[in-house]
C-alpha cells in the first residue's frame, strides 16, 4: 500500500479560480510528496516554466484533457504482432525509465534532474509506477506516471525499439481493466496526434474535475498482477 507523506503546507487555488483560458492555473510551491499528491487530487500537474533551476514550477490543469478510455485502445495488427517480441514488467526499473523519457535529445525535453528526484521519492512511498518493455534482458521502453486510487496520471513515454512504448502502454491498460474499468481515469495531459492515433480523447477540463473524485475513491489497481491478456 502507498504510504501517505506530510501533507503540503502549500495550497492551490480552488477550481472555481483558475483561468478559464489558460492551461496553467498556479505557479511556484515545491515538488515534496504532499505537494504533488495534493495537486494530483485537484486535477493538476507540475511542469518547470523555464530552464532555469531558479524558475518557478507552473501548474496545469488543461482547458482541453487529453485521457484514454480503456476500452477504446486501439491495436493495429503490426501492434498486435508487436507483443509477443517483448517482456512487460512493472516497477522493476523506474529510475531508468524515466532518465530514458528525459532524454535531451528528445525534443521539448522538460524532465529534469529535480523533477527525477521528486517522482523518485514518490516512487519510493508507492504512488508513482513504471511499465516497462524488455527485450532480451534490455530495457527498450516504457512509461512513468502517477497512480492515485483510480486515478493513473501518465508523465512520460520513450522507446528504443519500434513500437516498445505502445506495448508498455498496452500492458498499462491491461492492469487497469479489471472492475472498476468504467471509473477508472488514465489521463494523458495532452492530446497529441500520437496519442490520438491509441485511441486517446479530448475532453473539456470541467468534464476530467466531475470524473476526478469517482475514481479517486477506487482502490488501486493489482500493481504486482501478473495478468497479461491479448490485446482487444
Amino acid at each position: 500500500m502507498p504510504v501517505e507523506p506530510r501533507p503540503s503546507p502549500w495550497a492551490f487555488p480552488p477550481a472555481s479560480a483558475w483561468p478559464a483560458d489558460d492551461d496553467v492555473v498556479a505557479m511556484g510551491a515545491d515538488l515534496e510528496p504532499g505537494t504533488l499528491l495534493a495537486a494530483y487530487r485537484q486535477g493538476l500537474f507540475p511542469m518547470p516554466s523555464g530552464p532555469r533551476r531558479r524558475d518557478p514550477m507552473a501548474w496545469f490543469s488543461p482547458v482541453e484533457r487529453g485521457v484514454l478510455p480503456l476500452d477504446g485502445l486501439r491495436v493495429t495488427r503490426s501492434l498486435r504482432k508487436s507483443v509477443g517480441r517483448f517482456e512487460v514488467r512493472v516497477d522493476t526499473a523506474f529510475v531508468d525509465v524515466v532518465h530514458a523519457c528525459a532524454d535531451p535529445r528528445r525534443p521539448g525535453g522538460w524532465i529534469s534532474e529535480t523533477i527525477l528526484a521528486a517522482y523518485t521519492r514518490l516512487f519510493d512511498l508507492g504512488w508513482a509506477h513504471s511499465v516497462e518493455a524488455w527485450r532480451d534482458g534490455r530495457l527498450v521502453g516504457g512509461l512513468y506516471g502517477v497512480a492515485v486510487g483510480g486515478l493513473f496520471a501518465g508523465e512520460s513515454m520513450f522507446h528504443h525499439e519500434r513500437d516498445a512504448s505502445k506495448v508498455a502502454l498496452l500492458g498499462l491498460v491491461d492492469r487497469l481493466r479489471d472492475e472498476h474499468a468504467e471509473e477508472r481515469l488514465l489521463d494523458v495531459q495532452w492530446l497529441t496526434p500520437h496519442l490520438e492515433s491509441l485511441g486517446a480523447v479530448a475532453i473539456d477540463r470541467a468534464d476530467y474535475l466531475a470524473r476526478l473524485p469517482a475514481a479517486l475513491a477506487l482502490p488501486e489497481p493489482r500493481w504486482s498482477s501478473p495478468r497479461w491478456s491479448s490485446p482487444r
